[in-house]
């Protein structure tokens, strides 16, 4: 099969275009559908493929065999016939934004900070970028201002393959060794990089760039990064959740951190204060249990933690089997603690009463459907003694 022309290299702005069919052979998920001449970009090098019509049929996927670029579609075409493609555009410039977007930011972190770009995808939401060593909050904080800088000096984005005596003397990065025809992207400046994918025109387009998130990866760090109108929306959607937990906080901007803080110390001063009333409470009932007594309690308000101490405290003092139970879980939450092992009786109210949970010998807990207090009390108590 010829070689495709690569519409894509020469206009990266192309959305429409005429091309002759050369194939159509049937394949497990549709047609594949080779054409003299496209516009849609192949799935590869971290960027997935063009969507949208072609001949009034929809293309799916676009891949590459050698030199012959192949399109997955919902129909046959009639091999010899003229028809007309038109991509997805808002996919296409998304794509485009992203790219661009990478590459200022990737050329960035090798300048500032000698880091290679060892894995780049772009994914929903973000872009996922693997740098091969790891870098400061600060760094990357330092990166991205000065990746901004270039997208705001808006320089032009030139895409082209240099002749090899020209390739021989440019300092470009490249995650191989590459034998076929290099094509060559030169970011506005900030990074020179062999690429075929499809790129803006200018920096200035890129619009934002925004790193989301950084977490340690293989040595290196993993970046979630947005870029253009991805970026635009991403810091529109934090800036509307500052404002809403700024709301709930009474804290203004900038204010955010101290009331956070503020809150936080609150609720454990608050634990604190919780479990020294709930190791009363426990005294309280050890005190008054009757040795010898299986005990089943109901308590409002204690956590899980309370559970445990309620029930250890008391069924230390009676040597029996003691259970407390109180909103939570499923809808009534429980422990329970005594001699032996309890997990087969906590197995067997689980399944007599549609619960969960487990536990230790000595130890269970878990949860029951709301309402199961006295189901439970009747299932763990006869007479005083254990069923």
């Amino acid at each position: 099969m010829q070689p495709t022309q690569k519409l894509y290299e020469e206009d990266a702005f192309l959305q429409n275009f005429s091309a002759k069919v050369l194939g159509c052979e049937p394949r497990d998920k549709g047609f594949a559908v080779v054409l003299d001449r496209t516009a849609f970009y192949p799935e590869g090098g971290g960027q997935p493929c063009d969507t949208g019509l072609l001949g009034g049929v929809r293309v799916t996927e676009v891949h590459r065999e050698g030199e012959t670029i192949l399109h997955l579609t919902g129909g046959p075409l009639q091999p010899g016939q003229t028809v007309e493609g038109q991509l997805d555009w808002a996919r296409r410039l998304d794509h485009m934004e992203q790219h661009t977007g990478e590459h200022i930011l990737s050329g960035t972190l090798h300048r500032l900070f000698g880091a290679e770009n060892v894995g780049f995808h772009i994914g929903q939401p973000a872009v996922r970028m693997d740098i091969d060593r790891p870098l400061t909050a600060q760094q990357l904080e330092q990166a991205e201002a000065e990746a901004n800088a270039v997208v705001r000096a808006n320089r032009p984005v030139h895409c082209w393959y240099p002749p090899a005596e020209e390739l021989s003397s440019l300092p470009y990065r490249s995650k191989k060794a590459l034998d076929e025809p290099v094509r060559l992207v030169d970011a506005g400046g900030a990074d020179l990089c062999a690429c075929c994918g499809t790129h803006l025109a200018t920096t200035g387009q890129v619009g934002l760039i925004k790193i989301l998130s950084a977490q340690n990866y293989k040595g290196g760090v993993r970046l979630a990064a947005a870029f253009g109108q991805r970026a635009i929306t991403a810091v529109a959607e934090a800036w509307r959740d500052l404002n809403e937990t700024g709301t709930l906080l009474s804290a203004p901007q900038g204010g955010l951190a101290p009331a956070a803080q503020r809150l936080l110390g609150a609720e454990a001063s608050l634990k604190q204060r919780l479990a020294a009333l709930q190791n009363d409470l426990a005294a309280a009932w050890a005190q008054a249990a009757q040795p010898g007594q299986v005990t089943v309690l109901h308590c409002d308000g204690v956590d899980g933690d309370g559970l445990r101490r309620l029930c250890l405290a008391v069924s230390e003092k009676t040597g029996a089997l003691c259970a407390v139970m109180a909103p939570g879980g499923q809808g009534l939450a429980y422990a329970m603690a005594g001699p032996g092992d309890l997990r087969p009786l906590c197995r067997a109210m689980n399944t007599a009463l549609g619960g969960r949970g487990g536990g230790k010998p000595g130890l269970c807990q878990g949860s029951l459907p709301a309402g199961s207090y006295e189901a439970a009390k009747k299932f763990l108590t006869k007479d005083g003694t254990c069923q």
